[in-house]
């Protein structure tokens, strides 16, 4: 009899998003499922860590196959609490993060709590891939992570990726028999621009609130990731943890002179 797989999920968007909840659901017919996520939501954290103040992890289920945790702290506190407290001298099969509300392609791959638990997992020697929507409605239609999904984990248990890395999946937001299928693709080239809305509060003083529009670098490569997502495809781009530039570092040590 084939051994059951050992699931870790986590998020950004906190233990109450709808994205998490279906993840869990579609996880749980591959193995044994432990959910450890942010009791609130922690979008833009990276991989950013709780360091100075005390973290708390609350069971909020525990039934065959399926534990649920809240923890106080980021995406990449919630691996890290998961590995310490509750895989003690094990590791999961997989870790797998999301789903979540917003798309996760080019530079916000940099900002992402999603795929900084992504990374944090793939420290620890996890598989690891994050699922994304590029849709910011609480109440998304996931259907079509849940149908392209299973063809994207399917692969991955039979050819998991190398160590080092990991996957960054985005989902456009269209039912599943609008998508156009699914393709390997690269970071995108982009940026944020007016990023930051002035404001008066009631007592006459400005603050500024976090906008911004996404501005394309490069609207011609057909091979960039939110290029892929807008003309109705999934993209599956493969992240490293080391960041070094190879090329970059030999062509500095011949030049420089140190």
């Amino acid at each position: 009899m084939e051994k059951r797989r050992s699931i870790l999920i986590t998020n950004d968007d906190g233990i109450k998003s709808k994205g998490i909840s279906v993840l869990t659901a579609m996880m749980t017919s591959y193995g044994d499922v432990t959910v450890v996520a942010p009791l609130e939501a922690q979008s833009g954290m990276s991989a950013a860590l709780t360091i100075g103040k005390p973290l708390r992890l609350t069971e909020l289920k525990n039934e065959k196959g399926l534990r649920v945790y809240a923890c106080t702290g980021t995406p990449a506190d919630c691996v890290k609490m998961a590995m310490n407290q509750l895989y003690k001298g094990s590791l999961p099969d997989l870790l797998i993060s999301g789903i979540n509300h917003g798309s996760n392609a080019s530079v916000a791959s940099l900002y992402s709590g999603t795929l900084g638990a992504a990374a944090e997992g793939t420290v620890y020697g996890i598989p690891s891939l994050g699922f994304s929507l590029c849709s910011h409605n609480p109440e998304a239609d996931f259907s079509i992570v849940e149908v392209y999904g299973k063809i994207i984990l399917d692969n991955f248990f039979k050819n998991p990726v190398k160590a080092d890395v990991f996957l960054n999946v985005n989902f456009p937001a269209l039912k599943p028999g609008e998508a156009k299928g699914i393709r390997f693709s690269h970071q995108g080239k982009g940026k944020w621009i007016k990023e930051f809305e002035e404001r008066t509060d009631p007592y006459g003083f400005n603050y500024y609130w976090m906008t911004g529009e996404f501005f394309n670098l490069e609207p011609d490569n057909l091979q960039s990731d939110h290029n892929v997502m807008e003309m109705g495809y999934v993209s599956i781009v493969p992240h490293k943890i080391d960041t070094t530039d190879y090329d970059e570092l030999q062509r500095l040590e011949s030049i420089w002179k140190l």
